[in-house]
């Protein structure tokens, strides 16, 4: 299959493709005598497993990573767990660091409320500690 009819079937733009095989995500295809890429079908399952693992968060590093071992002939399984626990660790660390934000937030709009905007010279004494 030629580039444009991997890209319609996967409903992504043929760029992302290239990219993706320029970052080792993908292997180098067969070329036809004219020099077009030749892709066998099995290529899209393999695009969809990218653009699902990058759409949890997943790194294109991390997911070459895991590409390359299964190419290896190994399963990859207890590589995944870990980055799965790495990455839920990164989330729960930024929805603390958003919960942190959203206190002082609210402890900001609290304080704008009682703010008289007469009182209001210079810098804006809501934003001052």
């Amino acid at each position: 299959m030629r580039i444009g009819e991997i890209a319609a079937e996967a409903a992504m733009p043929v760029k992302t493709i290239r990219f993706w095989e320029e970052q080792g995500l993908l292997p180098e295809p067969e070329r036809t005598p004219s020099g077009y890429r030749d892709y066998r079908p099995e290529i899209l399952t393999r695009l969809a497993f990218i653009r699902y693992a990058q759409g949890t968060g997943f790194t294109l590093g991390q997911i070459r990573q895991v590409l390359e071992i299964q190419d290896s002939g190994d399963a990859p399984c207890e590589h995944v767990r870990r980055l799965i626990a790495d990455r839920l660790a990164d989330v729960e660390a930024r929805i603390a660091e958003l919960n942190r934000t959203r206190r002082h937030l609210e402890t900001l709009a609290r304080r704008a409320t009682a703010q008289d905007p007469a009182d209001c010279q210079g810098y804006c004494r809501i934003l001052t500690a």
